[in-house]
């Protein structure tokens, strides 16, 4: 059975998908919906997702059920493994998975990861420290960071031509 609901947050409307075995979708969804079907686990997501945006939790403790090859969910794992606050290089997270060559398939399965926020990808920056480009688009990956704690990208917080976008790179989703 696959669950569906929405969530208010402050970068825009965000989609939430579960199976019976854990969360496989969080997008920015702009103003697209489906119809809901509620379930606990997506009650439970909610919860979580409101507390992070009030600055209460720093981490997410929910089942994740996301669909990708053996590669990609290795990518995503490691990616939960960045500590809130922290960011991480390509060639760090390549270098996490013991195979520093893979930085731009690490970046491709980055930017296909179905379960932002929750899987972190945002806490992924380029090499030289600069924030690289982010599904949901670079406006909110730098709210993110700014709201994780993270300082040094100096450019002015702009949401209105975001917050109301699709993020991008869902076409493969369910």
């Amino acid at each position: 059975m696959m669950y569906c609901d929405y969530f208010e947050s402050p970068l825009g409307t965000i989609e939430i998908k579960a199976t019976d075995k854990g969360i496989c979708q969080l997008i920015f969804c702009g103003e697209h919906k489906e119809s809901v079907v509620p379930s606990k686990l997506i009650t439970q997501c909610i919860a979580q997702l409101e507390e992070y945006f009030a600055g209460t939790r720093q981490n997410f403790d929910l089942p994740l059920d996301p669909v990708g090859t053996e590669f990609q969910k290795s990518v995503w794992q490691a990616l939960c493994d960045i500590p809130f606050g922290h960011t991480y290089s390509y060639l760090q997270l390549a270098e996490r998975l013991n195979n520093p060559k893979a930085v731009r398939a690490v970046g491709g399965a980055n930017g296909r990861n179905p379960i932002t926020l929750i899987v972190p990808c945002h806490r992924v920056i380029g090499a030289s420290g600069t924030l690289t480009g982010y599904a949901g688009g670079v406006e909110r990956k730098q709210w993110l960071l700014a709201h994780e704690g993270v300082s040094g990208f100096a450019k002015p917080l702009v949401l209105d031509e975001v917050i109301y976008t699709r993020q991008d790179k869902t076409q493969f989703l369910r």
